[in-house]
């Protein structure tokens, strides 16, 4: 193992021993507090459609909105500077503090502009009155997630620290003391100082209010009590209008701590004509000072590049990393880079730190997809994850030129890493095995072959290899041939064989072959080739755009013949559905992806047009315990899954755990390796718990079925398994 892999492995395993436990408590609290929260409007969908499109129109009319706020805010009495970076910043504001103490609002602008730090060099006095970040700041530690910093804090580590470096003369235990002597111990500090700062979750450009989304009455402390209000906000923050913060009120809470609404919204338009000025008893005219600090530092960069201007959206609700299966496991310290954390921090740390502060946690990224649905203004986060890691892997901070160029996996970059060039072609790797099977199955179980795998290229020797099938589906297809006529068919399908289906689980492509035979249904199984999800999740991107087209010009007959795709593997009917619309011509993606079907779907609707579950197999009450796959989520496939083996007679119970780990390409990178199994074990023990150790184990999804595999006493199998009376 190199010795990056190795201080990465290490990094991992300590903060899964450390900070594990609390980040997992308190991201799926909020996890299923934002399913509770958004399931209860009706027009969640139609919010979040909105949101997009006044993000969309902000960034686009982006500079002549910089000069309506700039106009607005000076008419106001108050100032705005529009800083280059985060030093031009910095600078900016010392000169405004001018050595004055300071007390600070949340601010994850401030983290990344690192204003702490310059104002305490310039002999400025400044403490954080969020309570995450005051303790952050006395335990001198970076935030761990973007909404609630300290999250990887339990409350005993809390007391112990305060204990220690405030030495109060009762101990500090319950969570009632701490909040109470740090809402004192800052009261103090808010009523000396001169400066108060803040963020900002949003500023109307019309008319320069400041909306602050908050937990904590602090914010409104620090404006309130200060003669200075300095608020930092990257330029991304600007709506056109004061109405435009609608949607976004209604989203920003739910999405991230799953509250119906945060417990503080506060409008401010400074430096007078604020409801809450008023309530202080200031009068226009005081003699207030208003500083907007508005912050470009890559901003305006990440605006004019086509693959990164979507990270310009985000809204800073954190419900991507919340609803991440790896987050919630390590956190924001392993999961993030020198100031975001969660799947849109590649984005972030590439646009305003550069790539190489992305590229030490990119992979945590599998690109399952659960964010996506997660995100309140639809921002497809595994893409931008994967447009990062080509670059990275190419040494390129440009656009993926290659998208109109029309580069070839022959133009992929020599030195990438030969870890991810080898899972990036698994189908190249899979066809080899299957040509030398079963000697290639014996060399792989090798102590030696496990341990130069793993010496050179990073293949965990803890986690067992695939097993290549001598003939593959293909194959056995070809010898066989269909067993439904044209004249009895209802339908015609190609049955799509992904690799592993191919090469490895043949079983499965087998019984779906005969499932939907049973069901009146002529198959093909046509030699298709790899979908391209191999390369993409490593960042090959040009072999994957290759893949996709391969994979058309063999599918195209089907569909010019009006006919359907079934597709067994939910990763790849999720790069026909939404993948390919960035690979292929417009035209060829539509066709695809309007006529390919998750194989159990296809089952289901098959059923609900006539055909007879009697040509099935009677469950006859046989307890399952099924697990679907991430991506299949993500497309809303599970329920046809739990349909049709209900309607046969079993006795479903679905698994209350979101992800099995990943045992695919990540779960096989000895960096990963723990992460993986630690975040497939939550799903393990739902399955061997009493009520569920006796049921048999069925899972839609290759890396759901290797991770299961791996950590149960009973073999899983597909769910079309028990549909097939072979």
């Amino acid at each position: 193992m190199s010795a990056d892999r190795r201080r990465k492995a290490e990094r991992i395993r300590h903060l899964l021993d450390t900070e594990g436990d609390a980040v997992h408590e308190n991201t799926q609290v909020f996890n299923e507090g934002r399913y509770e929260s958004t399931g209860d409007l009706d027009d969640y969908e139609e919010l979040k459609a909105e949101a997009r499109t006044i993000k969309e129109d902000a960034i686009e009319r982006l500079p002549e909105l910089i000069d309506d706020v700039t106009a607005a805010v000076e008419a106001n009495g108050g100032t705005v500077y529009l800083a280059d970076d985060a030093e031009d910043a910095n600078r900016y504001v010392r000169k405004v503090v001018d050595g004055r103490s300071v007390v600070k609002s949340k601010s994850m602008t401030s983290e990344e502009i690192d204003v702490n730090e310059s104002l305490e060099g310039s002999g400025a006095e400044v403490w954080e009155t969020d309570l995450a970040e005051f303790v952050l700041q006395v335990a001198d530690e970076a935030p761990s997630h973007i909404v609630a910093p300290a999250i990887h804090k339990s409350r005993e580590e809390i007391a112990t620290l305060f204990n220690e470096v405030f030495e109060p003369e009762e101990p500090l235990e319950t969570a009632e003391e701490l909040t109470r002597f740090a809402r004192e111990y800052l009261g103090e500090k808010i009523l000396d100082a001169e400066v108060g700062m803040t963020g900002a979750n949003f500023v109307t450009a019309d008319s320069g209010t400041l909306a602050l989304v908050t937990s904590e009455g602090n914010a409104r402390k620090c404006v309130q009590a200060t003669d200075t209000h300095v608020a930092v906000a990257g330029v991304e923050k600007l709506v056109p209008t004061v109405e435009d913060l609608q949607p976004f009120v209604e989203l920003i809470g739910r999405s991230g701590t799953g509250q119906d609404i945060t417990s503080y919204v506060s409008l401010l338009t400074p430096p007078v004509d604020s409801p809450t000025f008023g309530d202080d008893g200031l009068e226009p005219g005081d003699d207030r000072e208003f500083h907007l600090v508005l912050i470009d530092n890559g901003r305006m960069a990440m605006r004019e590049d086509d693959q990164l201007r979507e990270t310009l959206y985000c809204i800073r609700c954190s419900a991507c990393a919340n609803s991440c299966a790896n987050f919630q496991h390590v956190g924001g310290h392993a999961f993030g880079g020198e100031t975001y954390s969660g799947g849109i921090a590649t984005g972030w740390e590439a646009g305003v730190h550069g790539q190489e502060s992305a590229a030490e946690f990119n992979d945590l990224c599998t690109g399952c997809s659960r964010c996506v649905n997660q995100c309140p203004v639809n921002i497809d986060i595994p893409w931008i994850n994967t447009v990062v890691r080509d670059r990275i892997n190419r040494g390129n901070d440009g656009d993926l030129d290659f998208l109109v160029e029309g580069l070839t996996p022959d133009d992929e970059p020599g030195g990438i890493d030969p870890q991810k060039r080898l899972f990036g072609n698994f189908d190249t790797l899979a066809k080899l095995g299957s040509t030398f099977a079963p000697v290639s199955n014996w060399v792989g179980r090798t102590d030696t072959a496990r341990a130069l795998l793993e010496r050179t290229l990073g293949v965990d020797s803890r986690r067992d290899l695939p097993e290549f099938e001598r003939e593959s589906l293909v194959a056995w297809f070809e010898r066989r041939g269909p067993r439904v006529s044209r004249e009895a068919a209802s339908r015609e399908v190609a049955l799509y064989p992904d690799a592993y289906t191919n090469y490895v689980r043949t079983e499965r492509g087998k019984a779906a072959v005969r499932v939907l035979e049973a069901l009146d249904v002529r198959v093909d199984v046509p030699a298709a080739g790899e979908s391209g999800r191999a390369p993409l999740s490593q960042g090959m991107v040009a072999t994957a755009r290759s893949n996709a087209e391969s994979v058309f010009d063999a599918l195209a007959p089907t569909l010019a013949a009006d006919h359907d795709v079934v597709v067994i593997e939910p990763s790849d009917l999720a790069m026909f559905h939404r993948e390919y619309e960035r690979l292929l011509p417009e035209d060829d993606y539509t066709a695809l992806r309007d006529r390919s079907y998750e194989l159990m779907e296809y089952v289901y609707g098959l059923l609900e047009n006539g055909a007879g579950v009697d040509a099935l197999p009677d469950g006859d009450g046989e307890r399952v315990a099924y697990h679907s796959h991430c991506q299949q989520r993500t497309l809303d496939l599970e329920p046809y899954t739990v349909a049709v083996l209900e309607d046969c007679g079993f006795d479903v119970a679905t698994s209350e755990v979101e992800c099995c780990g990943m045992a695919g390409s990540f779960g096989y990178k000895s960096e990963y390796y723990d992460l993986s199994v630690d975040v497939g074990e939550t799903l393990a023990e739902q399955f061997e718990a009493d009520g569920n150790a006796d049921r048999t184990v069925v899972a839609s999804g290759t890396s759901c079925l290797e991770q299961l595999d791996a950590l149960l006493t009973r073999r899983p199998a597909h769910p079309v398994r028990l549909l097939d009376r072979e």
